[in-house]
C-alpha cells in the first residue's frame, strides 16, 4: 500500500503539482505520515523558503542599481526612476513584514544584490566598476527608507 501511494505521489507530482500538494495536505491533515511523500515535501519547503530569499534579492538587486544610476547620473533623473525604487521599497518592506525571519538574512541578501546590481549599473551607465564602491554604501535602513535619495 505505501508503495503504490509513493509511486502515486510521484506520478502526480510529475504530472499535477497542485494535485500532488493537494494530496499531500490530505495526508497530513488526515495524519497519515506513513503516506507522504516526505523527501519531496522537504525538496518544496526547501525551494520555496529559497524563492523568498531570490525574490528579496532581486528586488533589492533592482532598488541598489537604480540607487547607483541616482546617485552618479543626476543629470538623467527621470520619473520611472522614482517610481522604480518606491515600488521595489514597498515590495521589499512587505516582504519582510510578511517573512520577519528574512531581517536576519538581510545584510547577507543586500551585499549579494549590490555585487549584481554594481555591475547591472556600469553596464547602463557605461562606466567601469570601479567607479562605484566595492561594498554597498548604505545601511540597509536607508535602502528601504522611502525618504532617502542619495
Amino acid at each position: 500500500m505505501i508503495w503504490s501511494v509513493f509511486m502515486d505521489s510521484q506520478i502526480i507530482k510529475q504530472q499535477d503539482f497542485y494535485g500532488w500538494t493537494q494530496q499531500q495536505i490530505s495526508l497530513l491533515s488526515s495524519k497519515r505520515f506513513d503516506e507522504i511523500d516526505l523527501e519531496r515535501l522537504i525538496e518544496e519547503i526547501e525551494s520555496m523558503g529559497n524563492s523568498e530569499l531570490r525574490e528579496l534579492e532581486s528586488r533589492l538587486t533592482v532598488l541598489l542599481m537604480h540607487l547607483l544610476k541616482w546617485q552618479y547620473q543626476p543629470n538623467l533623473r527621470t520619473r520611472s526612476w522614482i517610481l522604480t525604487i518606491k515600488e521595489q521599497r514597498r515590495r521589499i518592506v512587505k516582504r519582510l513584514q510578511q517573512s520577519s525571519s528574512l531581517r536576519s538574512k538581510l545584510n547577507e541578501v543586500i551585499a549579494d544584490a549590490y555585487e549584481l546590481a554594481r555591475g547591472d549599473a556600469a553596464d547602463e551607465i557605461g562606466l567601469s566598476e570601479s567607479v562605484f564602491p566595492e561594498n554597498c554604501p548604505w545601511k540597509d535602513t536607508q535602502i528601504i527608507d522611502m525618504d532617502f535619495w542619495p
